[in-house]
């Protein structure tokens, strides 16, 4: 079992920022994927940044790219996202998600983004962008 906890969500003005931290503990593995997901109301959960400790490369979605930054804390087994600029439609309840199956960097790079990838979810954090 691995355990997530989202923590950095709030509320922010329209061109300000937030950091989310999302810290993994229990049965983490040392080849693994994380991302982050978020969902707003009457839409499907979508991917907004990926992590794979192979190579420790990252990927972003279009709408994000630019503005977000995800970064791992090895020693802390946490995942961040830093998010600047951000925006009204980034208005979200944010998740945490985590994956010990071992993928190929290909693999990762190309599904990144698709949930069942990972087995593992934290409870979420909103993000509240005002205009």
């Amino acid at each position: 079992q691995v355990q997530l906890v989202e923590s950095g969500g709030g509320s922010v003005q329209a061109g300000g920022s937030l950091r989310l931290s999302c810290a993994a503990s229990g049965y983490t593995t040392s080849s693994y994927s994380m991302g982050w997901f978020r969902r707003t109301p009457g839409k499907e959960r979508e991917g907004v940044a990926g992590f794979n400790s192979r190579g420790r490369t990252t990927y972003y979605a279009d709408s994000v790219k630019g503005r977000f930054t995800i970064s791992q804390d090895n020693a802390k087994n946490t995942l961040h996202l830093q998010m600047n600029s951000l925006k009204p439609e980034d208005t979200a309840i944010y998740y945490c998600a985590y994956s010990t199956w071992a993928r190929s960097p290909q693999y990762v790079s190309d599904h990144w983004s698709d949930e069942s990838i990972y087995n593992y979810w934290g409870q979420g954090t909103q993000v509240t962008v005002s205009s």
